[in-house]
């Protein structure tokens, strides 16, 4: 992707804007690909490099305009690592949304962008026409990590005797990456990727590139707060939404899903089959289709 830091802010390329941050001004940047209406997308982590969530079937009916979110590649890192917090991405995500010059644009948030996603849908209703909620939660508390981890335990029981590497899975996934630097974080994601995904064995020639592309940084690990849980505020969030969901995914699955469905009066959900916490890169057709058929529904899209 070429970069264009002196063209307008939704020129194809990669931009820079400066964000106030305490006493600190801090690069946050973000990328531009496709044509038609603005969709800002926001990766997952905390941490995760943005390039894993390219959707090339969205950028052939959206202007996908994808978060490199602080602390991660290029954008700058905040002075205390404590501050990475849902509010502090929600915060810069916002100066992202008012560079842009749009009156409403679409927010598409997966996994822990979907957290993000969700907090700017309560502060700033009036800049969205409509939200995709993609493999995400509106907690994450101890009972949703325990759910987690046992669910990854099911992943390794089922999948040890064919892949003994998998042994050391639940280890790993509760390892904290804030201990970590870049590169041990890094190994941590890289190791456990089969078990995000429908499976990943099956299709190893065409996962195991990406897999080795994922990139992790060890500081967005270090905020500080309270769990994330915004269930008593989620019927505020008015906004047409898609709460999409792979069938199989052990993090951020079904169960999930229909918390969010159950208390967003204008929210919808879809299910992907045979397919975990990365739908865009395991079954991409099915993906797309559900995404631009719920924003044709919703007037954003022509037919």
């Amino acid at each position: 992707m070429k970069h264009s830091y002196q063209s307008s802010p939704l020129s194809p390329g990669t931009h820079a804007l400066t964000v106030p941050h305490g006493l600190a001004r801090i690069e946050q940047r973000y990328h531009v690909a496709g044509s038609g209406p603005v969709c800002v997308a926001h990766s997952g982590g905390p941490g995760i490099g943005w390039e894993y969530l390219r959707m090339p079937e969205l950028e052939e009916r959206l202007t996908m305009v994808y978060v490199e979110p602080v602390g991660t590649g290029r954008s700058g890192h905040l002075p205390d690592a404590r501050d990475y917090t849902v509010a502090t991405y929600a915060n810069f995500l916002h100066h992202v949304v008012e560079h842009l010059g749009q009156p409403r644009i679409q927010l598409l948030g997966h996994s822990h962008g979907g957290f993000v996603a969700q907090q700017y849908a309560l502060d700033h209703p009036n800049h969205l026409a409509s939200l995709v909620l993609y493999d995400t939660s509106p907690v994450a508390d101890d009972a949703f990590w325990s759910t987690a981890v046992a669910a990854m335990e099911r992943f390794v029981e089922r999948n040890v005797d064919a892949h003994p590497e998998v042994a050391g899975y639940t280890v790993s996934l509760t390892t904290p990456l804030g201990l970590l630097n870049d590169d041990g974080a890094t190994a941590v994601l890289r190791q456990i990727m089969p078990a995000y995904v429908f499976d990943y064995w099956a299709r190893e020639g065409e996962f195991g590139p990406a897999r080795r592309l994922l990139r992790m940084y060890a500081a967005p690990n270090r905020g500080e707060g309270a769990p994330f849980d915004i269930r008593p505020e989620l019927p505020r969030i008015t906004t047409p939404a898609l709460v999409l969901a792979g069938e199989d995914d052990f993090i951020c699955g079904p169960r999930w899903a229909r918390l969010l469905l159950e208390s967003m009066p204008a929210a919808e959900l879809s299910v992907l089959k045979d397919t975990g916490h990365l739908g865009h890169v395991e079954r991409p057709s099915l993906f797309s289709t559900a995404v631009l058929g719920f924003l044709r529904a919703h007037g954003v899209l022509s037919s």
